[in-house]
């Protein structure tokens, strides 16, 4: 039976069980962290800008890797790429549970980033290859896609319970059975499945994109401490700069490049992936910076914090299925429209709150953002795919995703350079709560610019482009 893609009702079902494991525990890893940041700090002596490097060394790692990790998984089997994820993310969360420093923490973060680009992908590849029927895989993608929403709710409760009740390494701790009672099931029930044809290896494409992700992130994290105009920030900015001309230089010479830049050209893809950056930026900073200011400025425990983020993600898992519905009915524009104008709103008015805020009024607008992040999520994907060749519908989703984990990235880095660059945690959150609003307003006004005539007509000509009878031949 583990070798039958069109097992019985029940085998489907279980093996979705299996790779929505992956997608809980690989998502509920930067919700979980957030809420144990103050009690990291406090007991490995972290500075904010370590306390960005713990949440950003993950993220940044899934950014750089994610869609070498699929093509990887269509060329090696993805099941046994999927049990390598599985076994490296538990490694690192236990390393992170013992890590002696927070420079040991970072690092071993960076190895469950590892993992996790080895997750998600290649699960979401396994079920669409597991649930062959049209009906009955749209009803597994809405379970996959539902799990997120679990993972935001559970993520920091389940953060501050454990850090509260046993200390922040017990965050890490509660990966690791579930990483191997998933390795177990996998090898039991998870058939093999390759792509009939894979992408190509681009390591110098790959590189290039390390580079670039990685010099622009520390540049921005390490700014504060060595100086914008010092020697090391100034030459991570060439290097950033460097690698990026390389890169547009090097990807059009291929014939399966690691990033199409011929999707740009298409207005709907090239928005949807700056609209997937600022709104995970602004989400990511949205965690970042409410556990800072529940904690530090508020003093609220670990526990309390995490109550009260609930909200954000009750709401966040209602209205993601809604926004779903809405795009299959009304198009993308009304859904990133009113998520881009609630979180501006919400982001405008958290720079007015302070230690004083009534509690009732936090719990209003932590809701009122999720209801602006369960809105966006869904036309990313349908806005980046949208009118692009069935072929090439897969790639397209893979830089949307890749995308999240970028602005998820660039949000942390951002938002806590501006707060530790000043005097005061509670100082520095108004003015990072600033560079929020700015990044949901261009969520809003590009969902308008990405659904005008003008913008479908830019896709279609992508599309045509892409089709296999006009594709031009390019050298390898």
């Amino acid at each position: 039976m583990a070798n039958d893609p069109r097992g019985g009702p029940r085998h489907r079902w279980l093996v979705l069980g299996i790779c929505c494991t992956s997608l809980l525990v690989v998502s509920m890893d930067n919700t979980i962290v957030n809420v144990a940041l103050p009690a990291i700090r406090a007991d490995l002596a972290a500075s904010i800008t370590e306390l960005q490097w713990t949440v950003d060394a993950y993220t940044l790692v899934l950014a750089c890797f994610l869609m070498l990790a699929g093509a990887t998984g269509d060329r090696l089997g993805r099941r046994r790429t999927f049990q390598t994820g599985l076994a490296v993310f538990g490694l690192g969360s236990l390393l992170c549970s013992l890590a002696p420093s927070v420079g040991w923490l970072i690092a071993a973060r960076a190895v469950q980033g590892i993992g996790g680009t080895m997750l998600n992908p290649i699960a979401l590849s396994i079920v669409t290859n597991v649930f062959v029927d049209p009906r009955e895989r749209a009803r597994a993608i809405g379970v996959w896609g539902s799990v997120v929403g679990i993972s935001l709710g559970l993520g920091p409760v389940l953060g501050g319970l454990l850090t509260e009740s046993i200390g922040w390494r017990a965050i890490f701790w509660v990966n690791v059975p579930i990483v191997l009672a998933a390795i177990a099931l996998t090898a039991r029930f998870v058939p093999e499945s390759r792509a009939a044809h894979a992408r190509r290896p681009d390591p110098v494409g790959q590189l290039l994109v390390v580079v670039l992700l990685g010099s622009v992130t520390t540049a921005v994290i390490e700014a504060p401490r060595l100086g914008w105009t010092s020697g090391a920030v100034v030459g991570l900015g060439v290097a950033a700069v460097v690698a990026l001309v390389a890169l547009l230089v090097w990807e059009r010479r291929r014939r399966e490049p690691l990033l199409e830049l011929g999707f740009f050209a298409s207005v709907p893809f090239s928005s949807a992936t700056v609209i997937a950056v600022c709104s995970f930026a602004a989400f990511a900073s949205f965690l970042f910076l409410s556990t800072l200011y529940l904690q530090e400025v508020r003093g609220l425990s670990a526990l309390a914090a995490g109550l009260a983020l609930l909200p954000a993600a009750v709401t966040a898992t209602v209205c993601a299925p809604l926004s779903g519905r809405l795009v299959a009915t009304r198009g993308s524009r009304l859904s990133l429209v009113v998520a881009g104008v609630t979180m501006t709103a919400v982001s405008v008015v958290l720079t007015q709150v302070g230690p004083e805020t009534p509690e009732w009024v936090l719990l209003v607008v932590f809701a009122v953002f999720g209801i602006g992040f369960g809105l966006v999520n869904p036309p990313i994907t349908n806005t980046a795919v949208s009118g692009m060749p069935r072929a090439q519908a897969g790639v397209a989703a893979a830089v949307a995703s890749t995308s999240r984990q970028v602005g998820s990235t660039f949000g942390v880095a951002v938002s806590g350079t501006l707060v530790a660059a000043s005097v005061s945690v509670a100082d520095g959150l108004p003015v990072a709560w600033v560079a929020a609003a700015v990044a949901t307003v261009v969520v809003g006004v590009l969902g308008i610019a990405a659904t005008t005539a003008r913008a479908r007509a830019s896709a279609d000509r992508v599309a045509a482009s892409f089709a296999e009878d006009a594709a031009p031949a390019r050298p390898v």
